[in-house]
């Protein structure tokens, strides 16, 4: 499953607004994101309006096209979108920058203990 990292930039002035809609998102919008496929999806924002996201999915462009395709997200982008800052016209969920994974540990803790195991396993044979 891949985990998808993603940023945007909060109004400062909308920041106490946008935290209060979250605390309470649409239950039928929790319900579209979880059946197109987002898992573990959470939100942390700066004081300074930063705002990153993370959930991971099977498959991210599938993700992002079923959501495309229910109505409960096409109202919440539009109540969304005043929130952010350099959209340029975009709904939110089309300006969002994906970052690049450049560290996993539990992928590096992994990849050394089967090193580690592999190993052992040819001194054993020795």
């Amino acid at each position: 499953m891949r985990r998808v990292c993603f940023v945007l930039r909060v109004r400062p002035d909308r920041l106490t607004e946008y935290r209060a809609r979250h605390a309470a998102v649409w239950p039928d919008m929790l319900a579209a994101l979880r059946a197109a496929g987002w898992h573990d999806y959470s939100l942390h924002l700066h004081t300074d309006g930063l705002l990153v996201g993370h959930f991971r999915t099977e498959d991210l462009a599938e993700s992002l096209a079923a959501m495309e395709r229910t109505e409960v997200n096409a109202r919440w982008q539009a109540e969304m979108a005043p929130f952010f800052e350099g959209l340029d016209g975009r709904r939110p969920d089309e300006g969002f920058t994906v970052l690049d994974e450049i560290f996993d540990l539990d992928a590096q803790l992994d990849a050394l203990d089967s090193t580690e195991r592999a190993s052992a396993s040819t001194q054993e044979l020795s």
